[in-house]
This record gives C-alpha cells, sequence and structure tokens, in this order.
C-alpha cells in the first residue's frame, strides 16, 4: 500500500483514505479550483506563484476555501515533507492543490460533522509524469488544431484554473483521432490561436518571440517564466494574436508548461516545422531554464524513463 500522505480538509491522511464525497459540488458541477506545481532538487518550483493563481481562481469562483494564503503555503510544504521520505532523494515530485466549496447544501444531513470546503494536497512521484515525457525532448511534438474551440472569456474566464474542463478533453479526444501522439492547440472563438490543454504556445520567427496575447489563455506561470528568460537572454517577446498563417511561417513553434518545462514542436497541422527538431532559440531558453532550477530536468527524464518499470512493479507490489 502507498505510504504516500495527503492534507485533506483538515487532517493529514493516507493517500489511499481521501476520498471526495459524491455530493461535492465538485463533482456535480466541476466546481473546483486547483494548481499543480513540481520540485526541482526537492524544492518547490514558484509555489508562491502558483498559489496566488489558485487564490484568484478562487476569489472568482466565490469560494472561501478558509485558509489564507500563507497558511495554505505552509501546508503544501508540511504535506511534502510528510512525503519526501518515501521516495529516493533524487525523486522530483508533482504537488497538487484542488479546492472545491464541498458538499452541496441540499444533502447537509449526510454529513453530521457539518459541511465546508474540500481542500487536498498531494504529492505525486515525478517519475511517472516525466518517465513517459522523457522521448519528446527528442522527437518534439505535433501540434494539430481540433474542432473544440476553446471558451471564450465572456463564458467562464480561462485565467481561473478550474477543473471544468470538459472543452479541454474534447480536444484531446479530437487529437487523438489525428494521429497517435497528437496535440492540440486550441483556436479562440476568433480563429486565433489560444492554448493547449495544460500548456502555452510560443512562435520563433526572425529571433523573436510571439505568443497568443492574454484575452482567452491561461496565464502559465512557466509563460511567465520563458518571459523572465527571454529578457535575460535578450530575446524580443510579442504578445499578439497569431493564426494558422503565422504558425506555418514560423521557424520555430514550442510549449511550454511546469510539469515539463518546455518541449519544441516538429510538426504543425502535418507540416515540419523548420528540419523538425529544435531551434537555437528553443535551445537557449531550455538551457536558461536548467540553470535556473539548478536541475537538468531533460537528462533526470530520461534517468526516470530506465527506472520507471522497476518503479511501477515496485508499486503494484505494495498495493496487493
Amino acid at each position: 500500500m502507498s505510504r504516500r500522505t495527503v492534507y485533506f480538509s483538515g487532517k493529514f491522511v493516507p493517500e489511499t483514505e481521501a476520498r471526495v464525497s459524491i455530493f461535492d459540488s465538485a463533482l456535480m458541477f466541476g466546481d473546483m479550483a486547483f494548481e499543480m506545481t513540481r520540485t526541482y532538487n526537492r524544492k518547490p518550483f514558484k509555489l508562491r506563484e502558483h498559489l496566488e493563481r489558485l487564490y484568484g481562481s478562487l476569489k472568482l469562483m466565490e469560494i472561501h476555501c478558509g485558509l489564507s494564503i500563507d497558511e495554505m503555503e505552509r501546508l503544501t510544504l508540511e504535506t511534502l515533507e510528510r512525503n519526501l521520505p518515501t521516495e529516493s532523494e533524487d525523486m522530483d515530485w508533482q504537488i497538487m492543490h484542488d479546492v472545491s466549496r464541498g458538499p452541496m447544501e441540499i444533502y447537509r444531513t449526510s454529513f453530521p460533522e457539518g459541511i465546508g470546503p474540500t481542500v487536498s494536497i498531494n504529492c505525486w512521484p515525478q517519475i511517472t509524469h516525466m518517465g513517459g515525457f522523457a522521448s519528446k525532448y527528442v522527437s518534439g511534438v505535433s501540434l494539430v488544431i481540433p474542432a473544440q474551440q476553446t471558451l471564450s472569456a465572456h463564458q467562464v474566464d480561462p485565467k481561473a484554473k478550474t477543473r471544468s474542463r470538459l472543452h479541454y478533453q474534447m480536444a484531446n479526444l479530437q487529437a487523438a483521432r489525428m494521429g497517435a501522439g497528437s496535440w492540440p492547440l486550441l483556436l479562440d472563438v476568433d480563429g486565433f490561436l489560444s492554448e493547449g490543454p495544460g500548456w502555452n504556445v510560443f512562435l520563433v520567427r526572425d529571433g523573436v518571440l510571439y505568443t497568443p496575447e492574454p484575452r482567452n489563455i491561461l496565464l502559465g506561470v512557466s509563460r511567465r517564466t520563458i518571459f523572465d528568460l527571454a529578457k535575460q537572454l535578450k530575446i524580443p517577446v510579442q504578445e499578439t494574436n497569431l493564426g494558422r498563417y503565422e504558425a506555418l511561417q514560423a521557424d520555430e513553434i514550442f510549449c511550454s508548461a511546469t510539469s515539463y518545462g518546455l518541449v519544441h514542436a516538429a510538426t504543425f497541422e502535418g507540416q515540419k516545422i523548420g528540419d523538425g527538431g529544435a531551434g537555437p532559440v528553443f535551445r537557449r531558453l531550455l538551457e536558461e531554464w536548467k540553470t535556473l532550477v539548478g536541475v537538468d530536468f531533460v537528462a533526470q527524464a530520461h534517468d526516470y524513463a530506465a527506472r520507471l518499470p522497476a518503479w511501477l512493479a515496485q508499486q503494484s507490489s505494495l498495493n496487493r
């Protein structure tokens, strides 16, 4: 059985005992804000920035979680510390926050202890995420435009990171039918590039970095990190409307997310980008990111990939 521990609505419990009620508004409506960050050298990456976005989402959704941001930060660090001994010292971690308004009022009688917000903080070894991702650092990813569009800010503000993500799932399903391993890059309601399910996109043309303007996208912490690194490297950045035409004229395209940092796109809509490999601007940013976090996370991912089968077998034996 897993030895990992979860902070769950006021107490620390074994991972296997953390359960959300079937009457929770998260299940009823997808009414839950969340954040995901990771560690490098077992230290959280920009935790405060992720928590600030979480509390911004909660304010928009009118969810009062009962914890100040300082308390949430302290509990996050404690959750991580409780889990570190369960893995080797070279293991990095995913840290996930999930917050809903809790069970719905009409089901109050099923909760004699009372109802309140559901707050979960869990940690998961990065080996499963990054071990499975390692090959993409070499091959790159294939971007396609699915039929599913992103939601307009007039409907649900995309700056809030919530579990109401059916449009992302539909885009993933549509992309899968367009070719194994395809990544969907959604258009906004005006036909401009917006984002992928959980990642932001960048184009490079003549040494300038372009990315969609922020009106219809999640403002990624990793997106902001790219801006900061580009400034250090004196790479100009423009936030602007971008379409298929601009993507097909790009010298480079890459994607960013907290889990993997950044990964280059080899193709867009079936057409090769450059020579299909990682371009010079991407490579400079990748090396600068490694320096920033003090970890060669690409080499780490390949190491995790080699160790993953044995790790999975060990986990299976613990759960028997």
